[in-house]
């Protein structure tokens, strides 16, 4: 195993913001990718213990770790970013298309604008739980599928796929024509989330924290719902539920 950096990472403090997007690091996060049979790997940087940990994936996949001290990993990354001995260069998944998505007939859970990518990687680890089949972002305002997302997935990003679109409230129209029925979360919602109809494929919308769902998104949803609160804490679901946990609560519901 060699201790030589690459010549697009040599003498690099940073990585570039094209490489950014492809990087994935941590436990599970990288041994999810390695064992993902459709994910292209490119290189894997790791210290000497990770990369002992990491050698039956390695040899399975027929690729090698480029040793590193945790200092190297770290110059890689963002300045929070916690690599746990391990950093992997992978091209990103092939997307599922928003019609493929559809014909699944599973439950939808979409993001409207929804940037965190802490928020978008816990959702993605429940929509993997809860069974769905897809969690649709907006191609602008959405974090990129690597880093802190991944990081955050600990290994859902794999398996959960994460479908882009430019224009919401068309992928909105799309949906409807294929069947699903649209769901706006919204704490003003004049229905309980426990209480909506299942009796069609149900696309489940969720807004960012603070400005909830924008105007033309609420519009186009066929409802909007609501999550059971206590008495004591009415008018102040959003603000006791972050984005994740909300999604978290209205799958549960949805699928039980």
């Amino acid at each position: 195993m060699s201790k030589r950096k690459p010549n697009h990472l040599r003498n690099k403090r940073k990585i570039t913001s094209e490489t950014a997007v492809t990087l994935l690091y941590g436990t599970h996060a990288v041994r999810a990718a390695l064992e993902n049979p459709k994910r292209r790997v490119n290189k894997l940087f790791a210290t000497q213990n990770a990369a002992n940990e990491l050698q039956a994936i390695c040899a399975k996949r027929k690729i090698s770790a480029e040793i590193q001290t945790s200092g190297e990993l770290a110059a890689l990354l963002p300045a929070d970013a916690v690599h746990q001995g391990m950093v992997l260069d992978a091209s990103p998944l092939a997307p599922l298309s928003l019609e493929d998505a559809a014909a699944s007939g599973k439950l939808l859970i979409i993001l409207d604008q929804v940037s965190d990518p802490r928020n978008v990687g816990a959702i993605l680890r429940a929509a993997a739980v809860f069974g769905a089949g897809g969690v649709i972002v907006t191609k602008r305002n959405s974090p990129p599928p690597a880093g802190t997302l991944a990081k955050t997935a600990v290994g859902a990003l794999e398996v959960m796929p994460l479908i882009e679109v430019t224009n919401l409230a068309r992928a909105l129209e799309t949906l409807h024509k294929a069947g699903y029925m649209s769901v706006g979360l919204d704490e003003h919602g004049e229905t309980l989330i426990e209480d909506v109809s299942k009796d069609r494929p149900i696309a489940v919308v969720m807004g960012a924290e603070g400005p909830g769902l924008r105007r033309l998104t609420r519009e186009t949803c066929d409802m909007l719902a609501r999550l059971p609160v206590a008495e004591s804490a009415s008018g102040e679901a959003f603000a006791t539920l972050n984005v994740a946990t909300a999604t978290a609560v209205t799958l549960y519901a949805l699928t039980r």
